[in-house]
């Protein structure tokens, strides 16, 4: 049992669902919904809106562009290895203002580009402390923090991507309309020094967690002080259920990274119009949202490793829609099923590391699978982009993946849900 679970247990006893479990740990759900909120500035779906702007203004091609947006993901995918590990050996307060302090450093170098070089640099600050840092940083306190209600923590704290995807690609178009793309950059990382460090050390100051990194945890919940109660990275990768799930894990942020990057070839493709789309990815963030909340429940009842091999069923099902059906209903479905996809499996797969591997390097491991992720983004677009450039069509395209898809689910199921048995080694 962690810290929080060990909190008012009488209390949770007569408190039940999500709005008992927010009423009773507000401050510390808060804290990890924020960081993965806040995050979003560092996301694709935010930074693309700014594309066009960019690139007019510093007289860039779409080559170039790209390929500094794919150079920066790639180092920072690299570096964040190292740098996720951090949260293992410093108070979860230093970590959160000093990736916020990076995520300001880099939003105000963006505001400033005045060519490729700084462009560079920006991106890799942001993509580093924005997309990676700092939703890292929520999504560990949440799976070390709790136990019992870790799929619930891990949800709701994860409901700030769908919540950004809804509400920031306004705020976006809105903020350069009326101010342009550079001082927008400038206004938001002002923000993050004013507004979201204090609201964090005042989130994590009501939260009552201790001071220092949480003491080991092991994989059935117990606490511990032995080092063995948790393993590290050598522990994972020596682990064949791991590699067996590998394809799989990479499977979401690979596959809806080429979509939303290359969404003009579908709107091509199937004559779906761009205003069309724009709802339908307002339904693809609603689904997102309300996927999360229900696995998140799912993985409290049935456990994360039990349930590894099903999130990818709505993405087998979504590229079968996106290589087979044409009329406008194919690109709800499409983005319908997605949203369950992207939203169901970070309760699931959160929860698996702690379960498996234990909390006490719960930041290494949670860092290096993040690593490959972010490589699986910076890939995606380029691949994609190649064999569309060289004629492939949808149905070939999206035939594919399905295919992938289909075979990493088989693999899946071969690997932590067949075997759920706890590590005991360490690293």
């Amino acid at each position: 049992m962690n810290y929080c679970d060990e909190r008012d247990i009488a209390l949770e006893s007569k408190l039940t669902g999500y709005l008992g479990f927010i009423r009773q740990h507000w401050a510390l759900l808060g804290f990890g919904f924020t960081a993965v909120f806040w995050g979003n500035f560092g996301q694709s779906f935010f930074i693309a809106w700014f594309g066009a702007d960019i690139q007019r203004s510093l007289g860039l091609s779409a080559g170039e562009y790209g390929s500094a947006y794919s150079l920066a993901t790639l180092i920072s995918a690299i570096v964040v290895v190292w740098a996720g590990g951090m949260i293992d050996r410093v108070s979860l307060r230093s970590y959160a203002v000093s990736v916020a302090l990076g995520l300001a450093v880099g939003l105000a170098v963006l505001s400033q580009a005045t060519g490729i070089v700084t462009l560079l640099i920006g991106f890799f600050l942001l993509r580093l402390f924005g997309q990676a840092l700092l939703p890292h940083g929520g999504m560990t306190s949440m799976s070390r923090y709790f136990s019992e209600k870790r799929g619930k923590a891990l949800s709701i704290a994860m409901s700030g991507v769908p919540v950004g995807e809804i509400v920031l690609p306004l705020t976006a178009v809105a903020m350069i309309a009326a101010i342009g793309w550079q001082a927008s950059f400038a206004f938001i990382a002002v923000a993050a020094v004013l507004v979201l460090i204090p609201f964090m050390l005042w989130l994590l100051s009501r939260s009552h967690i201790p001071l220092l990194p949480a003491a080991p945890v092991s994989p059935s919940g117990g606490a511990s002080t032995s080092a063995n109660t948790a393993a590290g990275r050598r522990v994972v990768l020596s682990d064949y259920r791991f590699w067996l799930a590998l394809p799989g894990l990479m499977a979401n942020p690979f596959l809806i990274t080429g979509v939303f990057i290359h969404q003009n070839f579908l709107i091509v493709e199937k004559g779906w119009s761009v205003s069309w789309l724009a709802i339908c990815f307002v339904v693809y963030g609603a689904v997102h949202w309300l996927s999360s909340l229900a696995s998140g429940m799912l993985v409290d009842r049935f456990k994360g490793p039990r349930l590894v091999g099903i999130f990818l069923l709505p993405m087998l099902i979504s590229m079968l829609v996106a290589a087979l059906v044409t009329g406008d209903a194919g690109a709800l479905v499409m983005l319908a099923l997605l949203g369950m996809s992207s939203g169901s499996s970070p309760p699931i797969t959160g929860s698996l590391w702690p379960e498996i591997y234990g909390t006490r390097k719960l930041g290494a491991i949670r860092s290096m699978t993040m690593a490959i992720m972010v490589l699986a983004t910076a890939i995606s677009p380029v691949l994609f982009g190649y064999f569309i450039d060289n004629g492939v069509d949808a149905f070939a395209l999206f035939g594919s993946c399905a295919v992938y898809v289909f075979i990493a689910s088989l693999m899946m199921l071969a690997s932590y849900p067949r075997n759920p048995t706890p590590v005991t080694g360490a690293e």
